[in-house]
């Protein structure tokens, strides 16, 4: 089995316990083990815009606690794994950058030195586990369910970064959904933020552009919305009638982390998948012949 330190970030281990729950039952089934490291903080990447120095700091931490265990790090949440990989990116081609944040890590007695990789959940399930390993795994096809992806904002942008999907024309969920029997499809507003980050400052903006993109996979008639981002997930699923109300709507899209329908595509019960902590309207859903 290939070994990962899962980095689990903020919101997933304090809200979005759905993603965590589904992701940690449907890895030993695609023979990946996730090792619970010790001394993991937050990856700061919310922050940025404030002290970039800090950023840097507290994502080079995280990343030298795996490198101590020499583990790789997958991180499940798209904005940690940003921030995660910006900061490689930085220290591995800035020697100066390098020295001042190591300074910042020696009272730990730990040392940033650019060994661990950063692999996303589409590097991991597309690029590593692989789409034929996946089809080995499925149980129970989700036989032609109409599905719309959501990328977010993170998972894709910017590419200079390096980013686990191409920014214009992202195909790796829909690689997946292909090959649990789903049908993904095309619609314009694939690409469009949910909005999340403006809630601070401007949450009913936030929530108009939340409402906005839902209102449209509605008027599409998908039967369910796709995603993989904790902080999406929660404007999608958990904001959802506000997030209607806002722009004067009733939405009822079934909203679902995508290892959330591969967990039922491989036949593990909806309970250990956290399906019932979903606010969206799920029950809505036929899959495999039984209600969710």
């Amino acid at each position: 089995m290939k070994k990962y330190a899962v980095y689990p970030g903020c919101v997933m281990p304090t809200e979005q316990y759905a993603y965590e729950m589904s992701i940690r039952e449907i890895m030993p089934h695609l023979d990946i083990e996730l090792v619970d490291l010790k001394g993991f903080s937050c990856c700061s990447e919310p922050i940025k815009s404030v002290n970039q120095m800090l950023t840097l700091a507290l994502s080079a931490r995280n990343i030298a606690i795996a490198e101590k265990e020499e583990l790789d790090i997958f991180a499940p949440c798209p904005m940690c794994h940003l921030a995660l990989s910006d900061c490689k990116r930085v220290l591995d081609t800035n020697l100066m950058m390098n020295k001042r944040v190591n300074s910042y890590l020696t009272d730990e007695g730990l040392k940033y030195t650019g060994t661990a990789e950063i692999v996303s959940i589409l590097d991991l399930l597309h690029d590593i586990v692989g789409i034929d390993k996946i089809k080995e795994k499925v149980k129970k096809p989700l036989k032609d369910l109409k599905t719309a992806t959501h990328y977010g904002c993170h998972l894709i942008r910017p590419s200079e970064i390096g980013r686990s999907d191409d920014a214009e024309n992202p195909q790796k969920m829909e690689n997946i959904l292909k090959t649990i029997g789903a049908k993904p499809e095309y619609y314009p507003e694939k690409l469009d933020c949910c909005g999340a980050l403006l809630t601070a400052n401007l949450p009913e903006s936030a929530l108009t552009k939340t409402g906005q993109k839902l209102q449209r996979v509605q008027e599409q008639e998908f039967d369910a919305f796709i995603d993989t981002c904790p902080w999406c997930h929660r404007q999608y699923d958990s904001k959802q009638i506000k997030a209607g109300e806002t722009v004067a709507a009733k939405l009822e899209v079934p909203v679902l982390y995508l290892t959330q329908l591969l967990g039922i595509s491989m036949g593990i019960p909806k309970e250990k998948l956290g399906l019932n902590l979903n606010l969206s309207p799920i029950e809505k859903l036929n899959l495999g012949g039984k209600k969710t």
